[in-house]
């Protein structure tokens, strides 16, 4: 007898547009508040950007349009870096050598996983897998 294939929990972003797409994510840990990125996603690909059962409710993305300079973010302040990061805390952004970015956020309600699907519109759209 074959057992189906157990859906696979994650937190997920797939790159509807045809340009390549850098991501950051943003949470809450033990450690306190968590940013970090960049995945670079191919057009018309996903990403996993939390691997496993989501920890959290609520997750905070942003992301650009390496091309078109086109932007998905929200009015959730945190800190981002140029190159690849994870930075602890989201004050004093300026003052700590970092960007603030506005993070849109995702109440993933008590889901073990979601994805977010960029597209050329200003909307994108979420839910759980």
């Amino acid at each position: 007898m074959a057992s189906a294939p157990e859906a696979q929990a994650d937190f997920r972003v797939c790159n509807g547009t045809q340009n390549l797409v850098g991501v950051a994510i943003g949470y809450r840990s033990e450690e306190g508040w968590i940013s970090e990125g960049w995945w670079q996603i191919s057009a018309t690909s996903c990403a996993t950007l939390i691997e496993g059962p989501l920890a959290s409710r609520f997750y905070y993305l942003y992301a650009e349009d390496a091309a078109k300079g086109g932007r998905w973010g929200g009015k959730v302040d945190m800190c981002v870096a140029e190159d690849e990061f994870k930075i602890v805390d989201v004050k004093n952004c300026f003052t700590r050598g970092f960007l603030r970015m506005g993070f849109k956020e995702y109440d993933t309600g008590q889901q073990s996983s979601w994805m977010v699907q960029l597209s050329d519109s200003t909307d994108t759209e979420e839910g759980q897998n």
